[in-house]
């Protein structure tokens, strides 16, 4: 629910979809409340309790709902806005592909931009606590079943897992300028930085590379 620009993260994911399918599930686990009110109605929602599952215990979960069709699948917190059709063009429906940002060779630590996976890949998942890269993908590159597309070199794509990153996913949202949230009140002085909705920059202020929610929360970037 972090916003980057003008919407959260999760908007930005379900937007990679916009022309490919209105067939759309997402997992809650963290600030469920908040995030089964933002999405009610838009998407199916797969609940995760009482701990979060990993993307392929994820998908072990959804196996019913996905009923043996291929999916596609994304992190939530990649800001990444190329459409996820690219990982369409020319997919044959039986192996499993990823698209990457960056690298010359798929692994554990390359940018992953999303992935398609056939229904033989998640027909044997369960929902328990696993990864995707362990589980699944890892055994499609040794039994040489995996193919990777890569992202154009200019394309975007920023994983918000730290507050470095997520400034950084904001700047390049904005051009290198402050993000101003809606209803945000900014009295003081503010350089690339990200103002959330509601939030206040007092007069006596001067934040930068900072990013503040509410009154007093504030996160230095250094």
């Amino acid at each position: 629910m972090c916003p980057v620009g003008d919407q959260p993260l999760v908007d930005h994911a379900l937007a990679r979809f916009d022309g490919l399918t209105d067939s759309l599930a997402v997992n809650v686990h963290n600030h469920r409340a908040l995030l089964e009110s933002h999405l009610a109605g838009r998407v199916h929602l797969s609940i995760e309790e009482p701990e979060a599952l990993g993307t392929a215990g994820a998908l072990g979960q959804l196996r019913d709902w996905i009923d043996h069709r291929p999916v596609l699948v994304l992190n939530a917190d990649t800001y990444c806005p190329s459409s996820v059709g690219l990982l369409l063009d020319g997919w044959d429906g039986v192996r499993a592909r990823v698209l990457i940002a960056g690298g010359s060779a798929f692994g554990p630590h390359v940018g992953l931009a999303g992935c398609a996976l056939p229904w033989t890949e998640i027909a044997n998942l369960r929902p328990e606590v696993s990864g995707l890269y362990q589980r699944t993908l890892n055994r499609a590159v040794q039994e040489g079943r995996l193919d990777v597309v890569r992202l154009p070199d200019d394309a975007v794509c920023i994983d918000c897992g730290t507050p470095a990153q997520y400034l950084a996913a904001n700047l390049q949202w904005s051009g290198g300028e402050s993000v101003i949230g809606a209803g945000a009140v900014v009295d003081g002085a503010v350089e690339q930085s990200v103002i959330w909705p509601g939030a206040h920059v007092r007069a006596d202020e001067r934040l930068s590379r900072a990013i503040r929610a509410g009154e007093r929360l504030t996160v230095l970037v250094r």
